[in-house]
C-alpha cells in the first residue's frame, strides 16, 4: 500500500512540474473592516493544468497603523469616558495580515489578447499585532492570531507578450482573527474579559503581472 501511495505521489508530482508555470506580482488597494483602507501587495505562484485552469498559491502582505475604535468604545464602558483620551492611547495597534493561501483559476477569452477569468481561494490567514499595553501605554505587546480565510474574485486579463499578461482583479476576502484578553481596573479592582477581534474581510483591487517559465 505504501508503494502504491509513492508511486502516486511521483506520477502526480512529475504532472505538476510538467505544467506550465507561473508567477505573478500584484498590488492594490484593501478594504478590510477592522482598519481603513492601505495598500496590499501579493505574489501568487502556479501552474496550468491545461489552456484556461491553473492552480496555486498565493501570499500577501497588508500593513497599518491605526487605532482601533471598536477598542476605545469597550474600554470607555469599561473605564469611563473620562478616560477617554488614555483610551484612545491604548488602542492604538501596529497590523500586519499575512493571508497564505492555495487557490484555483479558469479564465476564457473574451476578445483579442483578452481574458475574463474568475478565481477561489482558501487557507489560513495569520496577523501580528503590535499593541499598546493597558496598564502602562507607553509600553508595546506582541500578539499573534490566525484564522480560516476564503477569497473569491473575478478580473480581467491582458496578453503583453508571449510570456507576460497584465491583469486587474477584484476579489472578498472573509477572514476573522481574534484573541481574549483581561483588564483591571486600578482603581476598583474590577476585572473584565474583552475580545479582540479583527474583522479582516474586506474588497481589494489589484494592478498585477504575470509572468511564464
Amino acid at each position: 500500500m505504501k508503494n502504491q501511495i509513492v508511486l502516486l505521489l511521483i506520477i502526480f508530482s512529475s504532472f505538476i512540474i510538467a505544467q506550465n508555470k507561473i508567477g505573478s506580482v500584484k498590488f492594490g488597494l484593501y478594504n478590510p473592516s477592522a482598519t481603513d483602507n492601505g495598500f496590499i501587495i501579493g505574489y501568487e505562484g502556479g501552474w496550468f493544468i491545461d489552456n484556461n485552469f491553473l492552480v496555486g498559491w498565493s501570499v500577501d502582505w497588508f500593513h497599518k497603523n491605526y487605532t482601533d475604535s471598536k477598542l476605545v468604545k469597550e474600554y470607555n464602558d469599561f473605564y469611563g469616558t473620562i478616560y477617554s483620551s488614555l483610551n484612545e492611547v491604548r488602542a492604538k495597534t501596529n497590523l500586519h495580515s499575512i493571508p497564505l493561501m492555495g487557490i484555483i483559476n479558469g479564465n476564457w477569452y473574451i476578445a483579442n489578447k483578452t481574458k475574463a477569468f474568475v478565481t477561489a481561494a482558501a487557507g489560513i490567514n495569520p496577523i501580528f499585532i503590535f499593541y499598546r499595553n493597558y496598564e502602562n501605554p507607553d509600553n508595546d505587546e506582541f500578539q499573534a492570531a490566525i484564522d480560516f480565510a476564503w477569497r473569491v474574485g473575478t478580473g480581467v486579463i491582458y496578453e503583453i507578450g508571449e510570456n507576460s499578461d497584465s491583469f486587474l482583479e477584484l476579489t472578498y476576502h472573509n477572514s476573522n482573527p481574534s484573541w481574549e484578553f483581561e483588564v483591571k481596573d486600578a482603581v476598583t479592582g474590577k476585572r473584565k474579559v474583552l475580545e479582540r477581534k479583527f474583522e479582516m474581510s474586506g474588497i481589494i483591487f489589484r494592478l498585477g503581472f504575470r509572468f511564464y517559465f
